[in-house]
């Protein structure tokens, strides 16, 4: 990577961490003007006057409140994904297929939101002494069925799949699931390129709906080899259990989140005037909770993260041999995807879910 490209991944990476740390304190503060304004509250009892149903006026207040912010959030929201990246030269999508992208991922945003919300108003009143862990089980189980449905239902939505035309390539990666004993469905292509110049590949689904998903930006800009490691990074990953893992990591985030709700919400509902949490006016506090309980959990699950990144391209290279493709793939991934080599320690906690660049290139330079 040349040092203009360097210092042009050190500003885009930049401007990305700034972005995060704005829109989260963004969402805090909204959730906070909110509730300390009355807002909330006067909103959740004019609905519960005009509906005669409990979980409808929890719905009309549950879109009413998604909406609101989703109109004040979408300035920001096009600053970050649209303007800085056709800044950077990483978009080529025209602003009317990003508009239409963002009203999918509005309403899907929303499908979600709700059917979690309603579950846990449902389970609040039908658990009052436990809600906790019945609301933390169904979390789980519906994270586990989004990730059964993600590569059927929701990336289609944004990307069109179709057969992999390199009949080659396609019985090489078949090779390699086998060799890895993978059982995948088949290799599909998406049209990466109609909206971003970035580069990604992945091993989606769990069961029948597991597949290998390459993007055109990565088939046609990489060798074999370099393709060939990449997915033996991503089929490692299933080998070692990486993904129950995380799901246990996260399962626990899950409860303990839910855990502190249940043990100190009562104090802080108080103090605006809200007796139970079943009042749908509580939602920006439990939001502001699990906001705030998510950060604190990010370094450890970033952590453990890296370090099954590690140990999926160690044995990635432990099964192709390819240490040489692997750098090139990471030298080639870094600059055509802007990604920061080298960031402060501080960053690399918060931010980095995989081990920066260099690292992942340092660690394979060094093994025989």
């Amino acid at each position: 990577m040349s040092e203009d490209l360097i210092l042009k991944a050190k500003r885009y990476s930049n401007i990305k961490y700034g972005l995060a740390i704005t829109d989260t304190l963004f969402f805090l503060s909204v959730l906070a003007l909110f509730q300390s304004s009355g807002l909330s509250l006067g909103l959740a009892a004019a609905l519960n006057r005009a509906f005669a149903g409990y979980y409808l006026a929890v719905a009309v207040y549950l879109l009413l409140a998604f909406a609101a912010y989703s109109v004040l959030d979408f300035p920001l929201n096009l600053y970050r994904s649209f303007i800085v990246e056709h800044r950077f030269n990483l978009c080529n999508q025209k602003i009317k297929g990003w508009l239409v992208d963002y009203l999918k991922t509005m309403v899907l945003s929303f499908v979600i939101f709700i059917i979690l919300a309603e579950a846990f108003y449902y389970i609040l009143n039908r658990f009052t002494s436990n809600w906790w862990i019945a609301a933390s089980l169904f979390w789980i189980f519906f994270s586990v069925v989004l990730a059964k449905l993600t590569p059927v239902l929701i990336i289609p939505l944004f990307f069109k799949y179709k057969p992999f035309s390199d009949a080659a390539l396609r019985q090489r990666i078949i090779a390699l699931a086998e060799k890895m004993k993978i059982k995948i469905l088949d290799v599909f292509e998406i049209d990466f390129s109609k909206k971003t110049l970035k580069a990604n590949a992945a091993f989606l689904g769990m069961g029948r709906t597991k597949r290998v998903i390459l993007a055109d930006t990565l088939k046609d800009k990489y060798g074999y080899d370099e393709i060939e490691v990449i997915l033996a990074h991503e089929f490692a990953h299933y080998r070692l259990k990486h993904l129950l893992k995380l799901l246990l990591v996260n399962s626990m985030g899950i409860i303990l989140s839910f855990y502190i709700i249940f043990q100190t919400s009562g104090y802080v509902l108080g103090a605006f005037g809200i007796g139970y949490l079943t009042n749908v006016a509580a939602l920006p506090v439990i939001l502001i909770y699990i906001t705030l309980l998510g950060i604190a959990m990010t370094p450890l699950e970033n952590y453990i993260s890296r370090r099954f990144e590690r140990q999926a391209d160690s044995m990635a290279l432990q099964f192709t041999g390819l240490k040489e493709s692997f750098i090139s793939m990471m030298d080639k991934l870094a600059d055509q995807n802007l990604a920061e080599r080298r960031p402060a320690r501080l960053i690399k906690i918060f931010f980095f879910d995989h081990p920066p660049i260099d690292e992942r290139i340092g660690i394979a330079k060094g093994r025989n």
